[in-house]
């Protein structure tokens, strides 16, 4: 049997207390150190995920930024041709001055173009539009108005048809919609983006498909933007910046 002094004793048993909570306190240190380092990991995941999401965005909104300024260009062109017809039948005007020449045939040819430009353009008041056009032929063939008259309307019609592509406002028509015809707001930007509102509280855009548009029904933040344009407009706001769907609108007549 060992037997150790008292003096001894007493020092192993202080000691074994003092080291106790130091060796505690060290184990909860070497813890936290854990548990820091792991969240530090857990956050640069987070930031590399963040980092990959936001190349997705970038990039998503890099193409749609490229197609429409395709589909703008597209417009400009299709703008550039119509300002070519309205000069030429300028030059034909002025060739014609103060002639005898039946202008008959010139007016009916432009009429008819108009008409097909209309047809083939936004769905914007389309049967209003070549009504006034049918309007114009049948006075002049019922002898109604002059053929001077008829030249000078037909060529306000080129003039307010040029004005309709660059004009933004708010304006109520017909439309169909789920297969049922209702009154309803409609925002126009200049010929490339169409957007409804109708009683029922139903808002969306016009959509090109093919040859033919459809009226599609917004959902969303979609929903949202579209009646801030509204309210824009309805305040006479027509300048500024808008974030709206993408619903460009560039087919034109051939």
């Amino acid at each position: 049997m060992v037997t150790f002094p008292k003096r001894v004793l007493l020092s192993l048993v202080a000691s074994g207390t003092l080291l106790s909570p130091m060796l505690m306190a060290q184990d909860e240190m070497i813890n936290s150190i854990m548990e820091l380092r792991s969240e530090v990991e857990s956050l640069y995941t987070q930031i590399d995920d963040n980092k990959e999401a936001y190349r997705s965005q970038m990039k998503s909104y890099a193409l749609q930024i490229s197609d429409n300024e395709a589909q703008i260009n597209r417009q400009e062109t299709s703008l550039k041709l119509t300002q070519q017809n309205i000069e030429k039948a300028e030059k034909q005007l002025e060739a014609l001055g103060s002639t005898t020449v039946d202008l008959k045939p010139i007016v009916n040819e432009a009429l008819d173009t108009l008409e097909k430009e209309i047809k083939a353009g936004i769905p914007f008041k389309v049967e209003e539009r070549v009504a006034g056009l049918h309007q114009i032929k049948s006075d002049l063939k019922n002898g109604n108005i002059s053929q001077e008259k008829a030249l000078a309307l037909t060529w306000a019609s080129y003039d307010d048809t040029l004005r309709l592509t660059k004009e933004i406002g708010q304006f109520k028509q017909e439309i169909t919609l789920d297969g049922k015809a209702t009154i309803a707001k409609i925002a126009k930007v200049g010929s490339v983006m169409m957007f409804f509102a109708t009683p029922d509280d139903r808002v969306g855009y016009v959509k090109q498909e093919g040859d033919a548009y459809n009226y599609v029904v917004a959902e969303g933040s979609q929903r949202d933007h579209i009646i801030d344009l509204f309210d824009s407009l309805q305040k006479q706001i027509r300048t500024g910046y808008f974030t709206l769907p993408n619903a460009l609108l560039l087919r034109g007549a051939n």
